[in-house]
């Protein structure tokens, strides 16, 4: 099996852009549905302490990779320091006199810690197949670009520019753990990372469903209603999760690599807006 890399031209530039997500303070900020804001609220409650761990997953292994691999790294971290910082913003904006976010964050931590415990190699085997899920949504939202058409401005590009550094650093990790595993025999990496995508599909979308519906029993659903109306979200309409499933199984072709489909042409109007932004200051 061979075992391939990121192009040779595909960079990991960090843009440390900070945005006005202000409007968040109103409750309902994707587009008015509590349904939808209630699940990308849910997300960006994980990323903060998520995005840490994935930083710390490749930092690990920083050490051991030189040239091209050794420059995404560094772009990576930035990337992903910056993401955490914008979406600590936003979730301290969440009103947490009405929602128990302070609960959620306490949840997430305790899995995170229980990530991390694991041990190097099993971090970032878990940093690569939830890399492979975020990019999997920022191609989703590139090709559907009708589902924040309703959001504030500033929260709208927000969640752009995350979609484009997550399609711009989606292999670092990957290619991380190819190196750190370029002695296993083919066999063991493909098991390995296809077992941690099955489960991390598993507990990832029912923690994400979770958080979600308890954000919205503050609204006056039954956890149960909760429930019903955010997996009719994430699966069906508009389908965050399932929308671009063949990116996902994807992951389970022996010999996968994540820049096997270049997509970066879908952001590229995007990635030249962010960038004209870094270089006007």
């Amino acid at each position: 099996m061979s075992v391939k890399s990121t192009p040779a031209d595909v960079s990991v530039p960090p843009r440390d852009i900070h945005f006005d997500v202000s409007q968040a303070r109103e409750g309902h900020w994707m587009g008015g549905d509590p349904v939808g804001t209630a699940v990308f609220n849910a997300m960006s409650l994980t990323f903060p302490d998520g995005e840490r761990m994935f930083i710390d997953a490749v930092r690990h292994y920083r050490g051991e990779v030189t040239g091209k691999l050794a420059e995404d790294v560094k772009g990576f971290i930035a990337q992903e320091a910056i993401h955490s910082r914008e979406h600590h913003q936003l979730n301290q904006l969440i009103d947490r006199s009405r929602y128990p976010v302070d609960e959620i964050e306490h949840e997430i931590r305790e899995r995170v810690a229980f990530s991390r415990s694991r041990g190097p190699m099993r971090m970032l085997i878990a940093t690569i197949a939830l890399e492979h899920f975020t990019a999997m949504m920022a191609e989703a939202h590139a090709r559907h670009r009708n589902l924040f058409e309703h959001v504030a401005p500033d929260i709208e590009r927000m969640w752009r520019w995350h979609a484009v550094e997550e399609t711009e650093h989606k292999a670092v990790a990957y290619d991380v753990f190819l190196h750190a595993t370029r002695h296993w025999p083919a066999w063991r990496r493909y098991f390995r990372r296809t077992l941690a995508m099955a489960l991390i599909t598993f507990f990832f979308t029912k923690n994400i469903t979770h958080y979600a519906a308890r954000l919205l029993e503050a609204d006056g659903y039954s956890y149960k209603d909760a429930v019903k109306a955010v997996k009719g979200y994430v699966w069906r309409k508009p389908g965050l999760f399932s929308r671009n499933a063949k990116t996902y199984f994807a992951w389970y072709r022996p010999g996968f690599h994540p820049w096997d489909d270049d997509n970066r042409g879908m952001v590229a109007d995007w990635k030249a807006e962010f960038d004209k932004a870094i270089a006007a200051r």
